[in-house]
């Protein structure tokens, strides 16, 4: 059993020119499980999974990956990991199939070509050459050349982006399988759902930095503050509602009926508030728990939306 990092960045410096686009960035990624990076255009996310990938030099700072330096060991790791590129990284007049099954055959035991093929939906395009393929069949391409050759870790760039719904849900179900057969996946995602969906831990990047990690509903939980509504008769006394509370509580009547409590929302803040309806009498009506999302925690971090 291994214990150490899939990945380990610690104090990463990469500049161009005179700008730092990755600056005293630190990163871990556990094993065997998904783990997606998420930041705003000009973050630095890329840089990092380049850099990782050993297309991009350190200016200062240490990277390993499955605990060997990507630049100088790239030989020993590039059987052992996948990398899925954006423009394909592929002959533009090669066909398809031939290109899928010519990586598989660089790799000891690679997964059943035709299953791939099938899975992904890439049948009618076999013999298609790779420029021929539209948008979405070449990143289905690029996906299956990532994950043919059974890679202890794999890097998938924007998986899903340009795919329709059908070929997207085959691509989550793909990376649920990679992460039960113990690969580690790490994805870059402009999706919040998609993180949300598949992830078992969310790295931030802003500035050059990780600006948070941790799991999605961890995240969510150390965002702001979750709201609970309620409906009742208006002007009820929400003083005396506040002194149940917690502290870090508060309580609004927006509109009359209507109410409003924010704070950390569980059971037993669910709890106070309908033992304290109880007490006075009242019978709340459409209790409704309005959970932070990724996307909220995200905004706030940043100030920025992810396609911004």
């Amino acid at each position: 059993m291994h214990e150490e990092p899939a990945v380990e960045v610690h104090g990463l410096v990469k500049r161009y020119g005179t700008k730092a686009a990755v600056n005293g960035l630190d990163l871990t990624v556990a094993r065997g499980g998904v783990t997606a990076v998420l930041g705003p255009n000009g973050a630095g996310k890329t840089t990092t999974i380049e850099t990782c990938e050993g297309y991009r030099r350190p200016d200062a700072g240490t990277v390993r990956v499955l605990g060997l330096d990507p630049l100088a060991d790239a030989a020993a790791l590039r059987p052992r990991v996948g990398v899925m590129l954006q423009s394909g990284g592929v002959y533009a007049g090669s066909r398809a199939e031939e290109m899928l099954r010519h990586t598989a055959s660089l790799h000891a035991h690679p997964l059943d070509v035709g299953m791939l093929i099938e899975r992904l939906g890439l049948g009618d395009c076999g013999r298609t050459t790779y420029r021929r393929l539209s948008g979405g069949q070449q990143q289905r391409l690029s996906l299956a050349m990532a994950v043919v050759g059974r890679p202890e870790l794999v890097f998938l760039d924007e998986p899903t982006a340009g795919l329709d719904p059908q070929a997207r849900r085959a691509t989550w179900d793909l990376v649920r399988e990679l992460r039960a057969d113990g690969v580690t996946v790490v994805l870059t995602t402009h999706y919040m759902d998609e993180a949300e969906q598949l992830a078992d831990d969310v790295a931030i990047i802003d500035g050059g930095k990780v600006i948070a990690q941790g799991s999605p509903e961890e995240l969510c939980k150390g965002g702001a503050e979750n709201t609970l509504r309620f409906s009742g008769r208006p002007g009820l006394d929400l003083a005396s509602l506040l002194k149940a509370l917690p502290a870090d509580s508060a309580a609004a009547e927006p509109v009359p009926g209507s109410y409003r409590v924010n704070g950390t929302v569980d059971p037993q803040l669910l709890a106070t508030v309908t033992s304290w309806c109880a007490q006075h009498g009242v019978m709340p009506d459409r209790i409704t728990v309005e959970r932070h999302t990724l996307e909220d925690v995200f905004l706030e971090l940043t100030g920025r939306e992810l396609r911004a």
